[in-house]
């Protein structure tokens, strides 16, 4: 049977899994701010791809002429803020398979 603790660790991780796009895992930990705060900065993240020239998607359609190609150099900065998150992410991950590990008897 799992403590209360490794249970904890467990729903944390299954929510932060899933959910981390949607802040579910600032909103389960009671963090409302932090929660919003995910939500505004990942909708900014993804949709600041699409409107940024970026993918080249309108080169694919049988043209494939590259020669005149300039992506947007502003896609640094949501790529840079994107990266940021995923290693956020993967910290909080790790932290929760620690606490999990950790827990007492």
């Amino acid at each position: 049977m799992l403590r209360k603790n490794e249970k904890n660790a467990i729903a944390r991780g299954i929510i932060l899994g899933i959910g981390w796009g949607w802040g579910l895992d600032r909103f389960y930990e009671g963090d409302k701010k932090g929660g919003i705060l995910s939500i505004i900065g990942w909708a900014i993240i993804f949709t600041s791809f699409f409107y940024l020239k970026c993918s080249g998607i309108e080169y694919v359609d049988g043209v494939k002429d590259y020669s005149n190609y300039n992506p947007d150099p502003l896609i640094v900065i949501p790529s840079i803020a994107g990266l940021y998150g995923v290693y956020l992410i993967i910290r909080k991950a790790f932290k929760l398979a620690k606490q999990f590990e950790t827990a007492e008897d």
